[in-house]
């Protein structure tokens, strides 16, 4: 190993094997694991302590444990705790289809939590208490900082609050991503100062996240890459949202509201998110800043576009093509890059005060603009609210966007009413589909309503849902619904795979 990898030689006698480092971690432990949206998680741990607990199992002994995170593990790691019957209990976010059915199934009690909330939980002992945070790093400071690879997530506060603290050092992370991260730790409550971040440019911490030595019980030395994003290259329909957003945002600069340098902009993951931001390299903004949590290939495709000139994330998740692409030449972006820990990306004061362009991804929205980005059905959890309620809430434009049909038009992702509620009517400012864009500011919900059916319903559902709206308006009420038809839709493709009525099927 590199001595620069560990430049605390102390610490150095403390490198083990990843099985010996996992037996620290017991039955009913509360473990903080680094990464965040498959980047900068600890890997050979984790893997470890699923073999220990498939071991330990078909002995007859409990081994299960509350796992926090930042956000979604790669290298299937959920999917092999989940399949080892390793967790009792997931915080806050996940993405990986073995864990979400054993949560649906209600064995993993899972907590779907706003990213930026999780370690003031923590703080305040709502939470808690760590037992080991289990941490990724590129290297160790001369005084015993970490410092993290491509994720900073809720490392930093797993590891100043965990009581022992496991540090794998990843050999194929580059080096030359020192220097990347800004690990600033807000102070107590109730006498917290203000964050002073005052543009996606501002360095306001270290470059490592502080912890006491004697605290680091073990040290793994890995060579597991991150896993690659599976986003997709834009197609028409992503494209003509892209082209939707874009055509608004020409007309807001050309009201006076803003310059062609825009608002810092933030996406959220996801393939459609990430084709929407694509629109901008064709766009004629420049100069463009972000202020985001998840740094995808987009970024750097602005970067290299000449459109971008900085980005703040938390983490870096890139597909395989853009990561070779991307690391080796890390140096080249450094300068215009910062990795913060998410409760700072998401934090609503500094939203509020930069006053951001939130892009966010909706499963489905309904006429008056609620927003469901979390449940199929109503009922089986897909991911979770991730960092979007953080955005949405606080931003300058509240984006939400999604393809205007699923499943070959089974499906309609706009709907009478929502069958579950994420983001309430109150916080969603523009609604886009490949059909077109609504803009609902300013608008009371009848309004909106019209705004929707005539902008953003595929064609297969608009006569469907203007026939709800109007049948509904007549029964009067500020936000009119017919409440025992609001949900029909669904049941509809519960009991028959398709939410198109009998009529409309036969001419679809």
């Amino acid at each position: 190993m590199p001595e620069n990898r560990i430049r605390l030689s102390s610490l150095r006698d403390r490198i083990v094997p990843a099985e010996e480092a996992a037996a620290l971690i017991g039955d009913g432990m509360i473990v903080g694991m680094s990464g965040f949206t498959r980047a900068g998680e600890a890997k050979a741990v984790p893997m470890a302590l699923a073999a220990r607990a498939n071991a330990a199992h078909a002995r007859g002994e409990p081994l299960r444990i509350t796992l926090i995170t930042g956000a979604s593990l790669g290298n299937d790691l959920d999917k092999q705790m989940a399949e080892a019957h390793l967790l009792s209990r997931r915080i806050p976010f996940q993405s990986d289809p073995a864990l979400r059915k054993a949560i649906n199934a209600g064995e993993v009690m899972f907590v779907d939590q706003h990213l930026s909330e999780t370690v003031e939980h923590l703080r305040t002992n709502q939470l808690g208490p760590i037992d080991v945070a289990v941490i990724e790093a590129v290297g160790i400071t001369a005084s015993g900082g970490i410092i993290p690879t491509t994720s900073v997530g809720n490392s930093a506060t797993f590891a100043i609050l965990a009581k022992k603290v496991i540090v794998e050092i990843n050999l194929t992370q580059p080096a030359e991503l020192e220097g990347l991260h800004d690990i600033y730790i807000p102070t107590r409550r109730p006498f917290r100062e203000p964050i002073p971040v005052v543009t996606p440019e501002s360095r306001v911490g270290l470059p490592f996240i502080p912890v006491d030595p004697e605290k680091i019980a073990a040290i793994v030395v890995t060579r597991k890459l991150d896993s690659a994003s599976n986003v997709l290259p834009p197609d028409p329909e992503t494209a003509a949202i892209a082209g939707h957003l874009m055509a608004f945002l020409k007309h807001e600069v050309k009201l006076g509201r803003m310059t062609n340098r825009l608002q810092p902009l933030q996406a959220g993951i996801g393939t459609i998110a990430n084709a929407v931001m694509h629109g901008f390299i064709e766009s004629p903004f420049s100069d463009l800043t972000m202020y985001s949590e998840v740094l995808q290939d987009s970024t750097f495709d602005l970067f290299d576009a000449g459109k971008l000139n900085f980005a703040s994330g938390s983490s870096i998740t890139l597909s395989k093509p853009k990561y070779d692409q991307v690391m080796p030449r890390i140096t080249d972006y450094k300068s215009r890059l910062i990795l913060r820990p998410q409760e700072i990306s998401n934090h609503p004061e500094i939203i509020r005060r930069l006053g951001l362009i939130g892009i966010n991804t909706a499963l489905e929205f309904d006429l008056y603009g609620n927003v469901n980005s979390t449940h199929v059905g109503g009922t089986h959890m897909m991911n979770g609210i991730g960092g979007s309620g953080d955005f949405a809430r606080n931003a300058y434009l509240s984006v939400f966007v999604t393809k205007s049909i699923a499943k070959g038009g089974a499906l309609s992702s706009v709907v009478p009413m929502v069958s579950h509620v994420d983001h309430t009517e109150h916080d969603v400012d523009i609604l886009v589909t490949e059909v077109g864009l609504a803009d609902l500011r300013e608008l009371a919900p009848r309004e909106r309503a019209r705004v929707v059916i005539a902008n953003c319903v595929h064609p297969l559902y608009r006569d469907a849902l203007s026939d709800y709206f109007e049948r509904a308006t007549a029964r009067g009420g500020h936000t009119p619904h017919i409440i025992e038809e609001a949900l029909a839709w669904h049941v509809r493709a519960r009991e028959e795979g398709t939410m198109l009525p009998e009529m409309t099927r036969k001419i679809a």
